[in-house]
């Protein structure tokens, strides 16, 4: 038996994506760059693939450029436009509970003379409009916010933000890291008035190394990486062909019958939610409804640690999470779950166990009977 819940920290790919990805490294392996016939092919497949996720989020194709990730992506906006501005102002603003892609990307610019406001949050993990109102100011020339939390699926006010920013007579850029709500919600970035989105392919049944960054016409940033001029000397380097088509091949799966996928994910997580509830020593942290993400529960067992269960879990086939996977090299106590006010004692005693349209309900209750009868074997291991 395996059962799978980690897919927060990477999904399983759709066999279309992995199916054509193939057919790309070996028979249609051309460069796009390349003049000749294979050269056309593959600047083909990749100008469709850019047309399915430009349609997807109602931008123009020229506005999209192609990554190695999410992380590549997240530093493409706030390095490039942090440098590219910065005689507008050096004053930047993020929450205290950004994927490290965005922390630590924000602690190198303020090395570099950046002034830096993290913003706290509430004991759901979201952040407060006013808060953001209050800390601009006129040296202000960035806000990112991440649109759902990777940790504990809190789901970020970026709308109000994106209007409230838009108001402001002097231009301040908004970037969003949609990783973890592309593929779960229909983003629209100009709707949002969101000027720089973050996107992932792996986290949506898509290719490992591919990432998407929209830049919104007329936003400048400065380049990271210089070399033969692809994608206008922005993101330059040989195009990922299979990467992309992959990516482009998920969007268009995972938003097919999208709204049937988002409810019976929803199902699922009410299905654990309540079943965690049931358990002594348990507790979800955020929420748990509609107005949280649909994939993702945080659970904090009172008297174990999370690195045992973790393992316990694991040595009965079911994969879960002690956090976020891209700081698991580095293990520290969560700043999410600081920020969130979450018990000291609890902070090393939480998982996360995140679902994708490929988990099932067997596999829910699966899961929540393995929990009922390690639980009470680990604390008393624990207390002994």
């Amino acid at each position: 038996m395996e059962i799978y819940l980690d897919n927060s920290a990477t999904t399983r790919c759709y066999p279309k994506v992995a199916e054509r990805m193939c057919r790309l490294m070996t028979e249609e392996y051309g460069n796009p760059s390349s003049l000749h016939h294979k050269g056309v092919e593959a600047e083909q497949a990749l100008r469709e693939a850019k047309k399915i996720l430009a349609n997807n989020l109602k931008v123009q194709e020229k506005e999209l450029y192609f990554t190695s990730g999410g992380t590549e992506s997240d530093n493409l906006a706030l390095i490039g436009a942090a440098f590219a501005n910065q005689r507008a102002g050096k004053h930047l603003i993020t929450t205290a509970i950004e994927h490290p892609a965005v922390l630590r990307a924000m602690h190198y610019l303020e090395e570099q003379g950046f002034r830096v406001t993290y913003l706290p949050v509430d004991g759901d993990g979201r952040v407060s409009v006013t808060d953001l109102k209050e800390a601009l100011c006129e040296d202000t020339i960035l806000v990112s916010v991440m649109y759902v939390n990777n940790e504990v699926g809190a789901v970020e006010p970026v709308e109000d933000i994106g209007a409230l920013l838009k108001e402001r007579k002097k231009p301040v850029l908004f970037h969003v890291d949609a990783v973890q709500a592309y593929g779960k919600y229909v983003i629209h970035p100009k709707k949002l008035h969101v000027d720089l989105l973050s996107v992932s392919g792996h986290k949506i049944h898509g290719p490992k190394g591919m990432g998407l960054l929209y830049v919104r016409e007329g936003v400048k940033l400065k380049p990271l990486l210089y070399g033969g001029g692809q994608q206008k000397d922005l993101r330059p380097g040989t195009e990922n062909v299979p990467g992309i088509v992959g990516l482009g091949e998920a969007v268009r799966e995972i938003y097919t019958d999208f709204e049937g996928k988002r409810e019976r994910l929803y199902g699922l997580k009410e299905q654990f939610a309540t079943g965690i509830g049931r358990l002594e020593g348990a507790a979800v942290n955020g929420k748990v409804g509609r107005d949280s993400a649909p994939h993702i529960v945080s659970v904090s067992f009172a008297g174990v640690r999370s690195e045992v269960l973790l393992h316990a879990l694991e040595e009965r086939g079911i994969y879960v999470s002690s956090g976020s996977a891209c700081a698991s090299n580095h293990p520290t106590v969560s700043g999410t779950l600081k920020a969130m006010g979450v018990k000291r004692e609890l902070l090393d005693s939480t998982l996360r166990f995140s679902f994708s349209e490929f988990t099932t309900e067997e596999e829910i209750s699966d899961c929540l009977k393995a929990l009922g009868g390690l639980l009470p074997v680990l604390r008393r291991f624990t207390r002994h």
